[in-house]
C-alpha cells in the first residue's frame, strides 16, 4: 500500500504518518517512511536519534551530480531526466527498528535552470518508490503535494488529507482536493485531528461534504507536553493511539477502493 498525507501545516499529518508508520511495523509489514515536507520533522516524532543530522536526498550535491551529470548550483542544461534510483532506498534510508526513513528535501519552484537536476533526481526517486516498491510507502508531504506527479499520483493508493477544526485547514484541504483530482488521484479520504467534542466532528463532516472520514483523533494535551519535552509522541497519547489503529484497520479493510463516500 501507498499512502500519501498532506494538509495544513500544524495540522497533524506528521503525527498521522508517524502513528501509522508504527503500527504497520507493528503489524509484521516492511515500512518506509518518507519526510516529503521541508518544514516537516517525521524523523523526531518518529523517535530517531540525531534527527537534524538526517541529510534530504536533494542536499546530496554528490549524489545528484554521480545521477544526473551535473552538480546542484550549476547552470547547465544538460542532464539525466531519468536517473538510476532503485539502490538510493537501500544505501540512504536510515533504519529504526522496523522503520526505513528517508527525506527527500523540497521541490524548487521557479524558471531556475540550476535546480533542474536536484527535481529530476527527486521525481525519478518517488516514481520508483511508487511503482517499483513492494512494500509500505507513507508519504509526509506538504500541502501543494509538489513530489507528485501525473504520471505517478495514479500508484498512490490513497491521499489522506488531515483536517482541524478551523476553516483555514479546510481551505488547505478544498485546495488539496482539487490538486489531487487534477492529478488524477484515484482515491482521497480525510483524517481529522484535534478533536474535542461531537460538535467538532459535526463542523467538520459538514464542512466537507461526500468525502469518507477514516477518523478522528481526538486532541490530547499529552500529545503537546511531549513534543515540548522532545519525548517519544507517537506513545504519549493511549486515546490518540487507539483511534489512530481504527484507521490502520479501516484502510486494511478498504484497500483498494479507500475514499469513496458511500
Amino acid at each position: 500500500m501507498k499512502i500519501a498525507i498532506s494538509g495544513k501545516g500544524g495540522v497533524g499529518k506528521t503525527l498521522l504518518a508517524a502513528l501509522l508508520s508504527h503500527i504497520f511495523a507493528q503489524h509484521g509489514y516492511s515500512v518506509l517512511a518518507i519526510d516529503g515536507d521541508p518544514d516537516a520533522n517525521l524523523a523526531a516524532t518518529l523517535g530517531f536519534p540525531h534527527p537534524e543530522q538526517i541529510l534530504p536526498i536533494s542536499e546530496m550535491k554528490d549524489l545528484v551530480e554521480e545521477r544526473t551529470g551535473t552538480r546542484p548550483g550549476k547552470l547547465d542544461p544538460y542532464f539525466k531526466l531519468n536517473p538510476k534510483v532503485d539502490d538510493i532506498p537501500e544505501k540512504y534510508a536510515h533504519k529504526l527498528d522496523s522503520i526505513r526513513l528517508m527525506r527527500m528535501g523540497q521541490i524548487k519552484q521557479g524558471g531556475s535552470g540550476c535546480y533542474c537536476p536536484e527535481n529530476a533526481l527527486l521525481k525519478a526517486l518517488v516514481a520508483h518508490l511508487l511503482l517499483a516498491r513492494n512494500e509500505i510507502i507513507i508519504m509526509d508531504m506538504a500541502a501543494g503535494i509538489e513530489h507528485l506527479g501525473r504520471g505517478t499520483a495514479r500508484a498512490v493508493d490513497i491521499l489522506l488529507i488531515v483536517v482541524e477544526p478551523g476553516s483555514r485547514s479546510l481551505e488547505t484541504a478544498r485546495n488539496i482536493i482539487k490538486l489531487a483530482k487534477d492529478l488524477g488521484l484515484p482515491n482521497i479520504a480525510v483524517v481529522a485531528n484535534k478533536v474535542r467534542n461531537e460538535a467538532d466532528k459535526k463542523y467538520l463532516t459538514e464542512s466537507l461534504p461526500g468525502l469518507k472520514f477514516l477518523g478522528f483523533l481526538p486532541y490530547d494535551q499529552a500529545i503537546v507536553n511531549a513534543d515540548l519535552a522532545r519525548q517519544p509522541v507517537v506513545a504519549s497519547s493511549l486515546p490518540v493511539r487507539a483511534e489512530a489503529e481504527r484507521i490502520f484497520a479501516a484502510l486494511q479493510v478498504t484497500e483498494g477502493k479507500p475514499g469513496k463516500s458511500g
